[in-house]
């Protein structure tokens, strides 16, 4: 079998998203499930940093522009979230590039505004 990358840390983390599904459920702004998934994963002590601002290189050149991801946990995890209808090409897209501004390994994309949560592990 295939090692999975991070596997006990995707459990913990995407287990904390489920348990803030679970408890508001979909249709609330994005900003309030940051705000409550924060406070699970410090009930479930992950580490994390939040709003945490990458900086992007174009040939050893540091870009005046930065991305903000939505968590970082353990890390190395990138954790991005959203609360739409359902997740496009361009969520993913921005995962993607949230990783090769970091050389993390993992993202991990996660919709709160489905009925039911929806999530997706990018590797790269």
């Amino acid at each position: 079998m295939e090692n999975i990358i991070y596997k006990e840390e995707s459990y913990d983390i995407i287990g904390c998203c489920l348990e803030v599904h679970k408890e508001l459920g979909s249709g609330f702004l994005e900003l309030v499930y940051h705000e409550a998934l924060s406070l699970e994963l410090d009930l479930k002590s992950i580490p994390y940093e939040h709003e945490k601002e990458l900086k992007i290189n174009y040939k050893g050149v540091e870009l005046k522009k930065r991305y903000f991801a939505d968590f970082i946990c353990y890390d190395d995890i990138i954790l991005e979230i959203k609360a739409v209808n359902e997740l496009s090409k361009v969520h993913q897209s921005q995962v993607l590039n949230y990783l090769k501004a970091t050389n993390f390994k993992l993202g991990i994309l996660i919709n709160f505004g489905a009925k039911s949560l929806e999530y997706k592990r990018i590797v790269k």
